[in-house]
């Protein structure tokens, strides 16, 4: 029994090695930027206080007034967002494309006063945000941290059986022996904090997963769904909503972005190409109108309006609210004010709702300060553990080698752990691919081994 036991722990400690050293780098930057975002809400209006903040004022000028300061700003760029102040100290934001850049452009919504612009790629948080989600490298960075999130699910799996007590008692497994030394120290840090942040650690990598393009596309097109008769009288286009978000921005909510977007209709064939800041070519509804829209709905402060950019494209009045009961996304006909959708929480299905709740918790954003301070500390755990992984492979290593733990077959036990690792990669396919390389990789590695020793 005890041999069949030291065969199994093998297996899971080779995996986990496998695992923690590919994972490390990727969680140790996940970690870094994520709580520069999850930070967001109070660093930007101290870092930017210029350019966000601004004194209350009696009256607020229209949404259709603020853009013409930006338009005569910006004569030759494209206004293809607007997003109303979210109270009374806050500036109104338009975002401008202008010469090849993307530009947050603040305004005092009382004053009408321009006052300032940001690149919206190139700030703090667009940069947090775009290295958490894909590197800042596009489609192969996004598969890198899908398959960095998809073996740090695998090791924290490996890692609780590591950790199992097995008759021991309390000190290294529930504490860390703080009067230990060396290697002895390091493995007590990094065993003790991954078991009590284990739970945490599972549902910030799975909720995060859902982001991702490739296993997270297609759980979006798994549970996503809404019935079809909320877009049977509706014309619609060849896009989705998805379209509307970025690396660096996030417009409509997760549940959305699988949905298709509608089109305005009475007009359109007359039209021609149309874009908020150019002249219209037939009637059509204003920027204040669609806010007017947005207040009337009760949306909750903190939306955005995205433009149509073609004849047939719709203003969609969207918010990606801290408590997602407040989610909303509204497409509006650009010409005749008509709402041709406007999907809330009620909407949701079950396992989109969960998947929200999921990533607000994620973003710290669900329940306030509170919730920061526990992602936080998930934060920090992450950081102690890679960091405490990688002195501990550093300090056992040996001279010129990995230090892969051997591979022992002599029971017929390990292969229950070959299971445990099938399941993981047949659920996230990334991991799977992965396996079956490394599998070949590490087996020639072997058979080399064997051969020099034989020789």
């Amino acid at each position: 029994m005890r041999g069949t036991r030291i065969t199994f722990y093998n297996l899971a400690w080779r995996w986990h090695f496998y695992a923690g050293l590919f994972v490390a780098p990727f969680m140790i930057l996940l970690a870094i930027t994520g709580i520069i975002y999850l930070f967001k809400p109070q660093l930007d209006p101290l870092m930017y206080r210029d350019l966000m903040v601004v004194e209350q004022g009696h009256h607020r000028q229209s949404a259709d007034a603020l853009l013409a300061e930006v338009r005569q700003a910006y004569p030759n760029g494209h206004v293809g967002q607007y997003l109303p102040p979210i109270d009374a100290k806050r500036s109104a934001q338009f975002v401008v494309h202008d010469a090849g850049r993307e530009l947050n452009v603040f305004i005092d919504p009382y004053s009408g006063k321009f006052l300032g612009e940001q690149d919206a790629k190139q700030n703090l948080q667009a940069i947090a945000r775009a290295l958490h989600g894909e590197l800042m490298v596009g489609t192969v960075g996004d598969r890198l941290v899908e398959l960095a999130a998809g073996w740090g699910i695998v090791l924290v799996v490996s890692g609780l059986y590591l950790w199992w007590p097995r008759g021991r008692g309390g000190a290294g497994v529930l504490w860390p022996r703080l009067a230990a030394k060396g290697r002895l120290f390091w493995r007590d840090l990094h065993a003790v904090t991954g078991f009590w942040g284990s739970a945490l650690l599972l549902l910030m990598l799975i909720s995060g997963m859902t982001w991702t393009g490739l296993w997270g596309k297609q759980y979006a097109d798994l549970w996503n769904r809404f019935p079809a008769a909320m877009w049977n009288d509706v014309p619609k286009s060849d896009q989705q909503a998805r379209e509307l978000n970025s690396a660096h921005r996030q417009t409509v909510p997760w549940a959305l972005e699988n949905t298709p977007m509608p089109q305005s209709g009475a007009h359109a064939e007359h039209a021609g190409h149309h874009m908020m800041d150019s002249a219209p070519a037939a009637p059509q509804v204003s920027l204040q109108q669609v806010q007017d829209i947005a207040t009337a709905r009760q949306v909750t402060p903190g939306y955005s309006i995205t433009a149509p950019t073609t004849a047939q494209g719709v203003y969609t009045i969207a918010v990606f609210a801290d408590d997602p009961r407040n989610d909303a996304t509204l497409h509006v006909d650009q010409y005749t004010g008509k709402v041709l959708a406007d999907v809330r929480w009620h909407d949701y299905s079950p396992v989109a709702r969960a998947t929200e709740l999921g990533v607000m918790l994620h973003e710290g954003k669900m329940f306030g300060p509170l919730n920061q301070v526990i992602i936080l500390l998930v934060c920090l755990m992450i950081l102690l553990g890679s960091v405490s992984g990688l002195v501990m492979w550093w300090k056992r290593r040996p001279q010129g080698g990995l230090g892969v733990p051997p591979l022992r077959h002599d029971l017929p036990r390990w292969k229950a752990a070959v299971g445990v690792m099938l399941v993981l990669g047949v659920m996230f396919p990334l991991v799977g691919m992965s396996m079956l390389v490394m599998w070949v990789l590490d087996s020639l590695a072997v058979k080399r081994r064997r051969a020099l020793v034989s020789a």
